[in-house]
């Protein structure tokens, strides 16, 4: 099942569809949303520019586009063969190409049942045994049948890992930590900095933790740094070497290494060498999400993400919510030259999705090479940023509604608290009027000067352009499920922008290049003699000499 796209005969800033895009900007440019709103039609234009998917419900009638714009972007989207690299993914090819490997995180969250195969055979098979073996562990952890060395049951987990070892399931157990049991605690060790593993070490009762360490090559710098650390804790806290089997599982494709480690190879959980770090909270990388939640809320959203691929997969382009949401990116990306997009959810248990998904799209689609090796010609991934409201109203909102810059906004609103009580109801309504509020203001904007100010300074300073674009996406409630099918709808909006970008989402060089240098800069902070002249530019080594004296002088 190779995968080897060809260099494409006609640029993708000299397609057809390109160039009529940038026409069609001209022409609606001095238009202002506002006026679409106007009227009798304004009903139908939330109708036209809105859907349903995978019990999310998307509004994207606030943005600068027209059914002649919507129309054109999926000529862009077919002219650059979207609809077949995305059956190609799906059929297991090598999408990866510079690695050389399928992309199947869709097969992670598949029924029983579903049949997905790559170059070396069927992988469907494999996914559910693990599933199965997931299961299985999470229960007798959760149950109290599994125990520490001293015979108590296990009362706190943490997961060390880095990346998409971390974020993803980081995300999930936040955004879900209302379907957690009472007694578990989940932590989340990630950064070398030992800050984390000092605020948390204290907290934790080694007789009772138990620890996931979660490395795809169980040779990761920070994660095994850290895990080394974790394990010295618990030998000087009384638990025996030869028990710490008893509070250590791994999560790799690396058994070897895991077992040299002190981890016993029944409780290492592998996963497929096509599962890309960032798309694996799917995978037995969400064992830490499994054993906090359970396993029948991990399966819901496992659920939810596969109803949004099967949306993906079978919807027209025109009515299909990742691609209108890619495409939409493309539309402020590559027309309007807006470098960031802003991603506000009017839910603090989503306060980690916006670093979440700066990693989803900025290391899928940070990318200056297209697939053929050719340099890109046109900008690719934007940068993502965000907070939840109403916190972000009183920080950078201030720039999105009067800036220079123009920023789109994905807003994210839940229609139910996930607490129960006439207080918290109260608070959520209040949540939810503001986030509906500043949708209204960046589309309309307006005034806020008073008649005798109309035409001063400070009439000025109190006046909002409006037309802003924004999309909102409502969730009825933040459940796994609701959360399974968002996180999908993101992945494949990702997907499609890549796609029509002809960049490779799946890899991550860039990545690679920051730690090869690592590797060559540590040995010399401990011993100065070993930094060679010309080894670095100038600015670096003296960084590293500052930096190697500062250490001594504490080692001393």
């Amino acid at each position: 099942m190779s995968y080897k796209p060809s260099a494409p005969s006609v640029r993708l800033d000299q397609l057809a569809a390109w160039r009529a895009l940038l026409e069609h900007r001209d022409e609606i440019a001095g238009q202002h949303m506002r006026d679409w709103f106007a009227g009798a039609g304004a009903n139908a234009r939330v109708e036209q520019f809105s859907l349903h998917a995978a019990g999310l419900y998307l509004d994207y009638s606030k943005n600068r586009i027209t059914d002649k714009t919507r129309t054109l972007l999926a000529h862009l989207a077919r002219e650059c063969h979207v609809p077949a690299k995305r059956d190609a993914m799906w059929a297991g090819e090598h999408v990866n190409v510079t690695e050389d490997r399928a992309a199947l995180h869709v097969a992670l969250r598949a029924p029983q049942g579903a049949a997905f195969r790559d170059a070396a055979g069927d992988v469907s098979a494999g996914v559910h045994q693990t599933l199965a073996r997931m299961r299985a562990f999470s229960e007798r952890v959760r149950d109290g049948r599994w125990l520490g060395a001293t015979g108590k049951r296990i009362r706190h987990l943490v997961n060390v890992g880095i990346g998409g070892s971390d974020l993803g399931p980081r995300m999930v157990c936040d955004a879900l930590a209302v379907y957690g049991r009472a007694e578990l605690t989940a932590h989340f060790i990630a950064n070398i900095d030992p800050t984390e593993l000092a605020r948390t070490l204290p907290t934790l009762d080694p007789q009772t933790t138990l620890v996931v360490v979660c490395s795809k090559t169980f040779t990761t710098l920070e994660t095994m740094t850290n895990a080394r650390t974790i394990r010295a804790w618990f030998l000087a806290n009384g638990i025996p070497e030869s028990a710490l089997g008893k509070h250590f599982v791994a999560v790799s494709t690396n058994a070897d290494e895991a077992t040299r480690f002190g981890i016993d190879r029944e409780n290492v959980f592998e996963f497929g060498e096509w599962v890309g770090g960032r798309y694996s909270l799917w995978s037995s990388v969400g064992l830490i999400i499994m054993l906090y939640l359970g396993p029948q809320h991990f399966d819901a959203l496992l659920a939810g993400a596969h109803a949004m691929d099967e949306h993906f997969r079978t919807a027209p382009l025109e009515a299909n919510m990742p691609v209108l949401l890619g495409l939409l990116g493309i539309w402020y990306r590559n027309f309007f030259d807006a470098q960031t997009l802003s991603i506000a959810p009017y839910t603090d248990a989503l306060q980690k999705l916006p670093p979440y998904l700066q990693q989803l799209d900025m290391e899928s689609n940070g990318k200056s090479v297209q697939i053929d090796g050719t340099p890109v010609a046109w900008q690719t991934a934007p940068i993502i940023w965000g907070e939840p409201g109403t916190n972000g109203q009183h920080a950078y909102f201030q720039m999105l509604h009067q800036g220079t810059t123009l920023v789109p906004v994905d807003f994210i609103a839940v229609l139910e608290p996930q607490y129960e009580g006439a207080a918290y109801l109260e608070h959520h309504r209040k949540l939810l009027a503001n986030c509906f509020a500043q949708s209204e203001a960046l589309l309309q904007g307006g005034s806020m000067a008073t008649s005798e100010q109309a035409g001063s300074p400070l009439g000025a300073q109190r006046r909002f352009d409006g037309n802003r674009p924004s999309n909102t996406i409502v969730i009825d409630k933040l459940t796994p499920e609701r959360l399974g099918a968002l996180i999908a709808l993101y992945e494949h909006k990702i997907f499609v922008q890549a796609a029509v970008w002809d960049i490779n989402p799946f890899d991550q060089w860039g990545v690679e290049l920051g730690k090869t240098l690592c590797r060559a800069i540590e040995p010399e902070l401990l011993d100065p003699d070993t930094l060679r002249p010309g080894a670095h530019d100038a600015s670096t080594a003296s960084l590293i000499r500052l930096a190697g004296e500062a250490l001594r002088r504490r080692k001393g």
